[in-house]
């Protein structure tokens, strides 16, 4: 009689090639196989019926502000936070207090994600025009999942936003880069068109359209030039996302959880300097080309760009409100959501938050439920209608956009590495995150 150390029995498993009633089991933090394994013995079985088991979704594009300010996020919060909300792996991004941009930066980090990470980790590596030269070795640094570009909307050394300075970063190395596509010539060019105390929707006004598809453009011509594969963070315009379709050789697009349940002038309205972030929240003809583009495939990866700030921050006259909405904890009940609205199934969100992911950025052993995958789980219950709460959320900035939004379907556990780290609402033991693997990266 087989045993295994875990069986998760009775549930509705989301392969990848559909969803079925089945058993999964698991062995040594992986799966070991996947059927009717109603004879087999484990150490642990857990009951799942009328639950859909996914396997452990991903969000891409967090910031969790560690090192920087405690008092707004850090990266045992935000992880809690992470599992509490049904995510088993984030990708934490290189904009923090310092910057991640050397090889010593990335030792550091990856020691406070097992010391301090209650999901696993990835990590991008900022790119700079001090360590342009650096770049192709730095990305093959254990754990990277990406070089992160800011080519609009950042400060200081990690801004690079001209065509030289980005062709140097893409002829260094060659694993695909993550970019931040506005274009920073425009934005500035535009800023003085606005008055200080300004309505808040005039943030999308300041940072248009064009803004973002001349930025878009720009990078693509050079990753085509390059032969450089480009991912594109946030597209948040119906013409970057029909521009895009015609880049699959070097080409994947990322869409924010923002972008697909948000749009202009009415988040503005509602939330004042809470509807603020890079780039905009726009209107519904962009909204509704979102969510065409997740239906023809256009969309690769979906994340939240979780980006905390303190409420004063938030809080100050546009256009000096800080830019940044908070979702790491809220990103799968929302979409989840969205599945029972009807505006995607349980399949693709699978692709596009768990072997999306693992595909663009070349994740070893996550996203999808197969047998000697790591055995990583977000276990979901669809008939289950709650409301985000402010009590709920473990933030330390306090705030979300989405609060008293009510949801239909609701993460309940959350399994990583064959052990389950979040049960209805409580987060069990102490953190053991993990820094994620990457192809094309050495061995830590």
């Amino acid at each position: 009689m087989a045993s295994y150390d875990l069986i998760l029995r009775g549930g509705t498993v989301v392969l990848p090639w559909g969803e079925t009633r089945a058993d999964v089991a698991v062995r040594a933090g992986k799966i070991a196989t996947i059927g009717d394994l109603r004879t087999a013995e484990a150490g642990e079985v857990i009951d799942c019926t009328g639950l859909h088991v996914l396997p452990g979704l991903i969000d891409p594009h967090v910031h969790l502000r560690d090192p920087g300010d405690p008092a707004v996020e850090t990266m045992g919060t935000g992880t809690k936070g992470a599992v509490l909300g049904g995510l088993t792996a984030v990708f934490d991004m290189p904009n923090t207090q310092p910057s991640i941009t050397s090889a010593e930066q990335l030792g550091w980090k990856r020691g406070h994600i097992r010391e301090t990470a209650y999901c696993d980790v990835g990590m991008y590596v900022g790119g700079a025009r001090s360590n342009v030269g650096e770049l192709g070795t730095l990305e093959r640094e254990p754990n990277v999942c990406a070089i992160k570009v800011f080519a609009g909307s950042s400060t200081g050394d990690l801004m690079i936003e001209d065509d030289e300075t980005l062709e140097r970063v893409m002829r260094n190395g060659g694993r695909r880069i993550a970019y931040h596509s506005e274009d920073e010539y425009r934005l500035q060019a535009r800023k003085p068109m606005f008055a200080q105390g300004g309505p808040h929707k005039l943030h999308a006004e300041w940072r248009d359209v064009e803004c973002a598809f001349l930025g878009t453009r720009r990078l693509m011509a050079l990753a085509r030039k390059t032969n450089r594969p480009a991912h594109i963070l946030h597209v948040s315009t119906a013409e970057e996302l029909e521009y895009m379709k015609d880049f699959r050789d070097v080409g994947t697009v990322e869409v924010l959880l923002n972008h697909l349940t948000q749009w202009a002038p009415d988040a503005y309205d509602a939330l004042g300097g809470y509807a603020v972030m890079n780039p905009p929240i726009r209107d519904r003809r962009h909204y509704e080309a979102a969510w065409a583009a997740v239906a023809d495939g256009t969309v690769d990866t979906v994340g939240s760009d979780h980006a905390p700030h303190s409420k004063a921050a938030k809080e100050r006259p546009w256009p000096a409100t800080a830019a940044g909405l908070t979702g790491v904890q809220t990103i799968v009940p929302l979409m989840l959501n969205h599945v029972s609205e009807g505006r995607l199934s349980l399949s693709r969100l699978a692709e596009l938050m768990g072997a999306g992911p693992a595909r663009v950025y070349g994740a070893i052993g996550k996203g999808r439920i197969a047998a000697g995958y790591d055995a990583d789980f977000t276990v979901v219950d669809m008939g289950k209608t709650r409301a985000i709460e402010a009590d709920w959320l473990v933030s330390p900035c306090g705030w979300s956009p989405f609060i008293g939004t009510r949801c239909q379907g609701w993460p309940v556990m959350t399994v990583l590495r064959g052990r389950a780290v979040m049960r209805e609402d409580e987060v069990i033991g102490t953190p053991g995150g993990e820094p994620v693997r990457f192809e094309g990266t050495r061995a830590a």
